[in-house]
């Protein structure tokens, strides 16, 4: 069995990790243009390496709930019965790997790595990132932004993505809200393609409509339940 797994902000939010478009989410309290733009940190890159400082500082604090650590028990399941899951994330937390995932595609870009825009080398980055820095592989001081897909930008590993949707006999979506394309757009691409669908989240998606199946709850509850009766039934095969 060949599954693919798609996660976003919600899978997090029960480990710390603001969401970014409910009502109370990030994107509510912070003007996305000002922050999450290439143009915007062009006029403010203080501003914008403030934001993303303390959003790494609120990562490091975290730690990975029973949604994350139930996913990387079911890619060792699959692993052993020669099946393969690809484990898509728009999140930009570490939190899947923290929790045992091995392999994390991550469109949107990682929190705690950092990009330089003279040598486009990616760096791992855990402390404060601003101006006074210099690239660890050119030297070039203030060159560093944070390693993230900002609006406007294209997504990282959109062919490989494009690639895993392909083989799969499972599309799963899991805590997202179903309108940030194109990640919202891997349903229909799924449902084109003659594969199952299926979405866990705390409510129904903008796209709801679209899946085969919906089981709605707490991510920590409703992933690890879901995950448990994909495991009985691999073990049912034999």
């Amino acid at each position: 069995m060949r599954l693919f797994v798609l996660t976003g902000a919600g899978i997090s939010a029960e480990s710390g990790m603001g969401t970014f478009r409910d009502t109370d989410g990030i994107w509510s309290q912070f003007d996305p243009m000002k922050l999450a733009t290439p143009e915007g940190f062009a006029q403010d890159p203080a501003l914008v390496h403030d934001f993303y400082n303390a959003r790494r500082q609120n990562l490091l604090e975290a730690s990975p709930n029973a949604a994350h650590t139930a996913l990387a028990r079911l890619e060792d399941a699959l692993t052993q019965r020669g099946g393969d899951l690809y484990l898509c994330t728009q999140n930009i937390d570490d939190l899947h790997e923290r929790a045992g995932s091995r392999h994390v595609a991550h469109m949107h870009g990682e929190l705690r790595k950092a990009r330089c825009m003279s040598c486009h080398a990616v760096t791992a980055w855990d402390g404060p990132l601003g101006l006074a820095d210099n690239c660890p592989s050119c030297q070039k001081q203030g060159s560093l932004r944070p390693h993230i897909v900002w609006f406007g930008e294209i997504p990282l590993y959109m062919d490989d993505i494009a690639h895993a949707l392909e083989e799969a006999d499972m599309f799963v979506s899991i805590g997202t809200s179903g309108s940030v394309y194109p990640a919202a757009g891997f349903v229909s691409e799924a449902r084109d393609l003659g594969i199952r669908t299926s979405e866990i989240n705390l409510d129904p998606s903008d796209n709801a409509y679209l899946f085969d199946e919906r089981h709605y709850g707490p991510a920590s509850d409703a992933v690890p339940a879901w995950v448990d009766r994909i495991v009985k039934a691999l073990e049912a095969r034999g």
